[in-house]
């Protein structure tokens, strides 16, 4: 039993004989933090005296107790004094919450060791909604515009509907300005690893009950490095300049803007963003031909982007309208989006491909796919405040539209449409207990378009007829429907506080995983889809106990969770020789799983200035039947925590609110695998944090140090999308901000 294993079971079979209070995600805010959460979750509710009662809450742990399932709280302040190179990096601190790692400048959520379909992010009130089935697929989401995070963390398929089968990311902006002016921010930083150099900057204005606000963000990076000269890219030497990892520098262009009109009664608020990233992939582990790189012309720079690339424009429009009459709270969100994602690479031919890209082909040769996402989405939601009652009923409708392109076929287009309509009742039974019942139901439908080669199945094309160029995908059309409950229960006997949630959850299946029919240049593999794939049904029991004594804060929250049709992507001894170029075959298929685990965060208060922390976490997956029964789930943390002293010194007149943090990591060793990943071994890094706001000419500088992978460690992330090649985390990165408000 290695050091993290023994810290983590003697501290979980300790917290029966303590009473400490429950921590919020950032560990430094309290009732504050909690009034603002009610506050955004009704979108600056206007201060009416009936709603005031029930609403503006001023009790520390009261979200915590109100709520049954498994949240966290992610403040502005915890965001900026993690920030790394994707707003996902920045919450990698919170238990429970892992990332997909792609590169230095994109990442995507793993909740409890569940992630892409499975997670679902909402920004400003609307599902996000990019081609997130990729590991390589990042969040187009501009970490800079998120004030506060909601993390769900299990089933909330009840609220939001399909995709949230294991948790929600409900990323929320800032509140309305409150008075009357004109004030803004701007933020700078740079960070060493990879040359990163950025920042944000907005403008906002009220005057009356108008309000306005806009903010543009920029970044700009190089390829990241690794503490290695050489990787093996499935059993080809590579080797690395200077430890560059070659094409994997990258650039962000973010602008948002709101307009508001907050009456005494109705408010409404239209926003508008626009997210553009551009990135390479690492150019030795892509296509079919990883060995054919011309390293030269790589390495003359670490800062351009050459083939293979990416570039994705994601584009929102959110309008919310609320109003607020005696006792009843309604509100309306309207979006669109659009999610415009090309991926460049030199065309390679294989199977029947012609070996020269034919010059009338509608795409250029270096387009290799390409993706335009448009999706309208509708949110109803009306609330009654009653004595010993909250009730909430609400409708949600999406209507999705994909077109494809490109010389590389993976997935079909497709169109769906998905509505749904809940109702959730909490009913307070006393000052102890409080009871929550939620009920749903959800109806989706899927139609894939047909899909035909551009290229004929025969040796010599001149001859070919209509038939010989096949069908990868046919016209198909797919209903599901699901209806879904949830109980809970919260108990909070003066410092104590229980909770718990028994519910199910569902997962309508995406597109790829009925229709995919390709190569996946990215893995070397071919994937190919099943139409006759059930919905996935979710079935878990969370529970949760929060307590408070002097100086001491602790929570812990374990979970049991089954699956009866889990889906995944299964490899096959079949060899693809007509497509793939002789690419092992996976096929999409259903299985049951069941899956257990808990996070447990523990802080001491020493003194006024020193504090310590422990973090933890632990998810157990095993496939109950299927080909892989008794194997894992694939991207399955290993069980982690986190060792943090934190030094708070009395500030001055030129320092304020100045601190010293050091944080532990211990990660086990995952050997609980499945094919064809592998055993990651354990590791223990070092992270450094520190800062203050510092007094420059009467103005007040917020600045922030953070100095990651202190001892440069040459380590695997076994959750990290190149991981399958063995290819390090990043080495030692030194990251400065500079945070200025007016």
């Amino acid at each position: 039993m290695n050091l993290f294993s023994f810290l983590f079971l003697t501290v979980s079979q300790s917290i029966w004989g303590l009473l400490i209070p429950v921590a919020t995600t950032d560990f430094h805010s309290h009732s504050k933090d909690v009034t603002e959460y009610m506050l955004s979750t009704t979108d600056t509710l206007p201060k009416t005296q009936e709603l005031q009662e029930v609403v503006v809450i001023d009790q520390a742990e009261m979200i915590r107790r109100e709520e049954s399932n498994a949240i966290e709280l992610v403040k502005q302040d915890f965001i900026r004094e993690n920030r790394g190179g994707s707003l996902m990096k920045s919450l990698e601190r919170v238990p429970g919450v892992n990332l997909i790692g792609i590169g230095s400048g994109a990442s995507k959520p793993l909740i409890r060791g569940l992630g892409f379909n499975q997670v679902l992010v909402v920004e400003n009130g609307i599902k996000h909604e990019g081609q997130q089935w990729g590991a390589d697929h990042g969040l187009e989401v501009d970490q800079y515009a998120a004030d506060q995070i909601v993390i769900v963390k299990g089933p909330a398929s009840f609220k939001y509907g399909s995709d949230a089968i294991a948790g929600a990311i409900d990323i929320r902006e800032k509140l309305a300005p409150s008075e009357d002016g004109v004030g803004g921010s701007v933020e700078v930083g740079a960070r060493s690893n990879n040359a990163w150099y950025g920042g944000s900057a907005n403008l906002f204005a009220r005057k009356g009950k108008w309000f306005a606000e806009g903010r543009l963000t920029l970044a700009d990076y190089g390829d990241f490095k690794v503490p290695t000269d050489s990787v093996f890219v499935y059993d080809f030497g590579v080797a690395l300049s200077d430890g560059h990892v070659r094409n994997s520098a990258g650039e962000e262009m973010d602008f948002s803007g709101r307009v508001g009109f907050l009456g005494d009664n109705f408010r409404n608020t239209l926003m508008i963003s626009r997210v553009h990233t551009k990135s390479g992939f690492f150019a030795n582990a892509h296509g079919l031909e990883p060995r054919q790189v011309d390293t030269e012309l790589h390495d003359q720079s670490n800062r351009d982007i050459l083939l293979p690339f990416q570039e994705v424009k994601h584009t929102k429009v959110i309008n919310r309208a609320s109003y607020a009459a005696g006792k009843n709270f309604i509100q309306m969100d309207l979006g669109y989006q659009r999610n415009d994602r090309e991926e460049w690479s030199q065309y390679v031919n294989h199977g029947y491909m012609p070996a020269i890209f034919p010059s009338e082909f509608p795409y250029p040769s270096t387009l290799e796919r390409a993706f335009d996402k448009e999706v309208f989405s509708l949110n109803l939601k009306d609330e009654l405040f009653l004595d010993r009652h909250e009730i909430s009923f609400g409708a949600s409708g999406e209507y999705q539209h994909n077109d494809i392109g490109g010389w590389g076929f993976l997935i079909p287009a497709f169109q769906q449409y998905s509505v749904g309509f809940y109702g959730i009742e909490k009913f307070t039974v006393n000052q102890l207990w409080k009871v929550t019942a939620a009920l749903r139901f959800d109806h989706s439908q899927i139609e894939v378009e047909a899909y035909q080669d551009w290229f004929p199945s025969v040796e010599d094309a001149s001859q070919a007829t209509a038939e010989d160029y096949l069908y990868r995908a046919e016209d198909f059309k797919r209903s599901f429907d699901s209806f879904v409950w949830s109980l809970g229960f919260n108990y909070s006997p003066g410092d104590l506080s229980f909770k718990g949630n028994v519910g199910t959850s569902f997962r309508m299946p995406i597109a790829k995983e009925l229709a995919a029919n390709g190569v996946n240049y990215h893995y070397f593999r071919y994937e190919r889809g099943n139409a006759d794939l059930d919905p996935e049904r979710s079935l878990q029991v969370d529970l949760g106990v929060d307590l408070s004594k002097e100086k001491w804060l602790v929570s812990f929250s374990p979970f049991v969770n089954y699956f009866s049709n889990y889906i995944y992507l299964n490899p096959t001894a079949e060899l693809d020789i007509l497509y793939g170029a002789g690419n092992q075959v996976f096929n999409y298929t259903q299985a049951e799983v069941f899956r257990y685990g808990a996070e447990l965060s523990v802080m001491h208060q020493l003194t006024d200035q020193w504090s310590i922390e422990l973090l933890g976490e632990y998810v157990y997956s095993e496939q109950m039947s299927g080909d892989k029964e008794g194997f894992t789930l694939p991207f399955s943390p290993p069980p982690s925590g986190i060792l943090n002293a934190t030094y708070k010194p009395i500030g001055g007149a030129v320092f304020e609110n100045p601190y010293f943090a050091v944080d532990f990591r211990v990660t086990e060793r995952q050997n609980n695998i499945v094919p064809p990943e592998k055993v990651t071994p354990g590791y223990q890094l070092v992270h450094l944090r520190a800062g203050s706001s510092i007094s420059v000419l009467g103005q007040a500088i917020q600045t922030d140090l953070q100095i990651q992978n202190l001892f440069n460690t040459r380590y695997l992330n076994h959750t990290s999308f190149y991981r399958l090649i063995n290819l390090p985390e990043a080495g030692r990165n030194i990251s400065l901000s500079l945070s200025y408000q007016f």
